[in-house]
Parts: structure tokens; C-alpha cells; sequence
């Protein structure tokens, strides 16, 4: 009777083993968003690091400047994390259909000049110009149009008066927009002759000099068991304490 058992269990260990070997063999198909709203799908092996695959996504786009950028993914607690770079890729998310990461500006540092490629400077840009339309760039109505015009510029060129006027009402840059239009449009009249490459650090200049720039609130618990959220930014770490 007890051998019985013994090599029941014995070839159900054996099945177990076959099917996770299988599994192993299989490669993840993930998807990452890029800072332009594209896509790309990557085949990595099951077993790889964070790190391998933030170092494949990297050679994808070409980029050096690795060290400002991360992958940001929304773990099974419902919260957005990082990807960790140390750590196998499997022991970090739960392989579903829904799963994607987020190629995003991870680490602002407090001198944009010392940017060295126009690449990183560009996605930098890209960040900028998502954090503003989506509000969490707050910034007074000057700063908000100063930035704009210099997206504008970057995108269109020269001031034109027609081209800005559909730009304008066919794209939301940031919250309330019709409410500072006439002043983006005088801006961007002053940034002509600025190219594109010369936009994205004027873009630049203007956003570190805000109050929240790079700064990425993350929600988490004090000792207490109070809901507070933490940035951690260039100077340390800051914490904001969540209302209600």
C-alpha cells in the first residue's frame, strides 16, 4: 500500500518537472511603451535579469545614457514599481496578457546640461512634454506657456499663425490650455530660428527651474501606517503627505 503511494507521487513529481522545464524553455514576450507613445514587443529568456532586458530595450532605441532611464510596471498590489535591474525578471512580474512597461526618465539630474548625447536630451524632452499634458509637471501659466511655446517650436518649426492656431486646438499640451494660448503664441513668436535639437534644451532650462521637476511621487506607509507618498529626487529623498 505504501509503495503504492510512493510511486504514485513519484510520477507526479516526474510530470511537475517535464511541465516546468517546458516552461522555462519558453520564452516571455513583453511589451514597453516608449516616451513617443509607440510600442515594441521584446523575446526575452524566462530566466534573464531586469537588467538584460532594460539593456535590450536600451540597444533598441540606440541609447548611452542609460543610467537617468527605467522600466516602470504595474505589480500585482495595483501599484506602479521599477523594474529591478539585479533581479531575475521572473521573480518580478506576473506573466499576463495585460502586462507592459513603461520606458520612462527614472532619475532628473539637477543640471540638464549635464546631458551629453541629444538623444537623451530628446527623451528627456518627451518626458517633460507627457508630465505637463498629464498634470503632474504643475506649473504657474508663464512657466506652462514658456514650455509649450519651445514644444511647439521643436514640432512646427517657426511661428506661423495659422499652423499654431489648429496645432493648438487639435493638441492638449497641458491642462486648461485654452486658457494661455495667446500667450504660448507670443512665446513661440521669440523662438525663432531654434531648431529642434536647440528646443529640446531650451525645454529643458525652463523645467528644472520648477518646483517640481523630477519629482515622481510613489505611494507608500510611514511607521505609523499613515499613506504618504515618496519622490526620490537629486537632493534625497522627499516625502508629501497624502490628504484625506
Amino acid at each position: 500500500m505504501g509503495d503504492h503511494h510512493g510511486h504514485r507521487r513519484t510520477l507526479t513529481l516526474g510530470r511537475l518537472t517535464r511541465k516546468s522545464r517546458v516552461s522555462k524553455e519558453t520564452k516571455l514576450r513583453l511589451r514597453v511603451i516608449f516616451l513617443d507613445d509607440s510600442e515594441r514587443t521584446f523575446e526575452v529568456e524566462q530566466k534573464v535579469l531586469g537588467g538584460d532586458f532594460f539593456n535590450k530595450v536600451c540597444g533598441h532605441l540606440k541609447l548611452l545614457e542609460k543610467e537617468y532611464f527605467g522600466l516602470e510596471f504595474r505589480h500585482h498590489s495595483g501599484n506602479y514599481v521599477w523594474l529591478e535591474l539585479l533581479k531575475p525578471l521572473a521573480k518580478q512580474i506576473k506573466y499576463t496578457n495585460d502586462l507592459f512597461f513603461r520606458f520612462i526618465v527614472k532619475f532628473f539630474p539637477p543640471d540638464p546640461g549635464q546631458l551629453k548625447r541629444g538623444l537623451t536630451r530628446y527623451l528627456f524632452a518627451l518626458q517633460i512634454k507627457q508630465d505637463l499634458s498629464n498634470g503632474s509637471l504643475t506649473c504657474h501659466d508663464n512657466s506652462a506657456a514658456l514650455l509649450v511655446s519651445h514644444i511647439l517650436q521643436s514640432e512646427l518649426g517657426d511661428y506661423d499663425d495659422e499652423l499654431d492656431c489648429q496645432h493648438l486646438e487639435m493638441k492638449q499640451y497641458v491642462p486648461n490650455q485654452e486658457y494661455i494660448d495667446h500667450k504660448i503664441i507670443k512665446f513661440h513668436k521669440k523662438n525663432r530660428g531654434a531648431s529642434p535639437a536647440d528646443s529640446d534644451i531650451h525645454l529643458l532650462e525652463v523645467a528644472r527651474k520648477l518646483d517640481m521637476y523630477g519629482i515622481r511621487p510613489h505611494p507608500a506607509h510611514d511607521g505609523e501606517g499613515m499613506r504618504i507618498n515618496l519622490a526620490v529626487t537629486h537632493s534625497g529623498v522627499l516625502v508629501f503627505q497624502v490628504g484625506g
